[in-house]
């Protein structure tokens, strides 16, 4: 779905449609003149190559999206810092950022910015966007402007990362985050019921039994939350379906794969937590966002989630880094992975295209620059020691490790579990949002009906998926 403040892989789907695109353009942010506004190359000219890196002399303006609004001061002016850094080695760019006052990518909006061919020349995606982007015939193919000229580290980058950004073998935008899942716990709720929050529970019985005695505590607590609406319940499904070895879509991606003794399996804990033990909760038909203000007011022993949720509950909410910690996605057949990207918009100039490549490599992929540079992040007073973005290998990863521990803002030793146990990260399935509207059907009946007909869930279930997936 998304990344937690406003991940990607989306968790909200369901929001009202909007017929037009409001988002603000707001003042260039560089230094130099924009020439004549149209965004092309003009003057000092540039290599018709697309293999060779942007030309410092090329004359380029930029439209740019999710620049960060006024009332994210520190990140804005992080945002401003690097406009004017990129532009000591580029300064006939000009970049002139679009932002919006909410989540940046509504996917009502997304979906008409898209059909109005009116977005920006770089624009936000989440992982699961390209085949709705290459659909609408959105994203320039990238691919022979992405290597190691221009992008030095390109090597050290998750290949499965680049993977999600890729059809056919063509490169179509550039990671600017990812996330896989975990099991997000409040320490001190864990503390309370005489657990141990530094070793959270590793299989789906471990998570039941803690989940007891959490909610034996009493006072309204529940031991374990889940969601059941605006497809973040299909979503959560999803996550504990590749959790126990499960898929939710075959393989070819054409029929539904989760009405089987998995499917099950999944459904029945749910449901005896639910009823039989009363772990998680009498109130429930929940959507992101409920369950982050449950577990930061110490209603709430644990969930499934990203890393990033944590920091959204520190800087939204009020609660404090210590209270918090991850272990790994329970079962660890695999964990639900996604992330966001930034892609370019099909037909625009050749040098454009190359000063968007430049810009995403100098902001968002570059060891200690942009948005790895900690030092800074921490001066600014904003979070650093989450284990994402997290698409580092070799020497890079190394590197950026030691400047999170270094610089961190929280105690990264409550992330150990998480961190020492990897799971394999699973894209989401074809057709996400659809499938997780109906499977939010699942969750919900499973959660809110004490006689829920579990074998009825799953094949009504699949019958919607499969006609969902018909329709490709």
């Amino acid at each position: 779905m998304r990344t937690a403040r406003f991940r990607r892989t989306r968790r909200a789907g369901a929001l009202t449609l909007v017929s037009a695109l409001t988002l603000t353009a707001l003042a260039a942010c560089g230094t130099s003149s924009s020439g004549d506004g149209s965004g092309g190359s003009k003057g000092g000219g540039g290599s018709s190559d697309p293999t060779a890196p942007l030309d410092p002399k090329a004359k380029v303006t930029l439209t740019i999206d999710c620049m960060p609004p006024a009332a994210k001061a520190a990140e804005l002016k992080e945002w401003k810092e690097d406009v004017a850094e990129f532009n000591k080695t580029y300064p006939n760019v000009t970049i002139k950022g679009r932002s919006t006052a909410g989540q940046c990518l509504e996917p009502p909006r997304f979906t008409a910015m898209l059909k109005a061919k009116s977005q920006p020349d770089v624009f936000y995606t989440y992982f699961t966007d390209l085949p709705q982007v290459l659909d609408n015939d959105g994203a320039a193919d990238v691919t022979a402007y992405v290597n190691d000229r221009s992008v030095p580290l390109l090597k050290d980058i998750d290949p499965d990362v680049l993977g999600s950004l890729k059809r056919d073998g063509k490169l179509y935008g550039l990671p600017t985050s990812n996330y896989t899942m975990g099991l997000l716990i409040n320490r001190k709720l864990f503390e309370d019921a005489g657990l141990d929050p530094d070793a959270p529970p590793r299989t789906w019985d471990e998570v039941r039994a803690a989940a007891k005695k959490i909610a034996g505590l009493g006072k309204g607590i529940a031991g374990f939350g889940e969601y059941s609406a605006g497809n973040t319940g299909g979503w959560h499904f999803t996550a504990q379906m590749y959790s126990v070895g499960g898929e939710v879509v075959d393989a070819s991606g054409t029929k539904a794969a989760f009405n089987n003794e998995l499917g099950e399996q999944v459904a029945e804990n749910l449901h005896a937590m639910r009823w039989q033990d009363d772990s998680m909760g009498r109130t429930q038909l929940l959507k992101w966002g409920d369950l982050q203000k449950q577990i930061a007011t110490d209603k709430l022993g644990m969930f499934l989630a990203a890393p990033d949720d944590i920091a959204y509950m520190v800087q939204q909410l009020g609660a404090k880094y210590e209270n918090f910690g991850m272990g790994p996605m329970p079962g660890e057949k695999n964990t639900l992975a996604g992330g966001n990207s930034y892609m370019i918009k099909k037909g625009i100039p050749g040098d454009r295209i190359k000063a968007a490549v430049a810009w995403l490599n100098f902001k968002n992929l570059t060891v200690a620059k942009g948005q790895f540079d900690w030092a800074r992040t921490k001066a600014d007073g904003l979070p650093v020691g989450i284990p994402q973005p997290n698409f580092w290998l070799n020497e890079s990863k190394a590197e950026d490790d030691a400047a999170r521990v270094e610089h961190a803002t929280m105690p990264v030793a409550n992330f150990k579990s998480f961190m020492d146990n990897p799971v394999a990260g699973k894209a989401e399935p074809p057709k996400a949002q659809e499938v997780y509207k109906v499977l939010d059907n699942v969750m919900s009946g499973i959660l809110t009906n004490k006689d829920a007909d579990i074998d009825k869930l799953l094949a009504t279930a699949e019958s919607q998926v499969n006609q969902v997936l018909a329709g490709q």
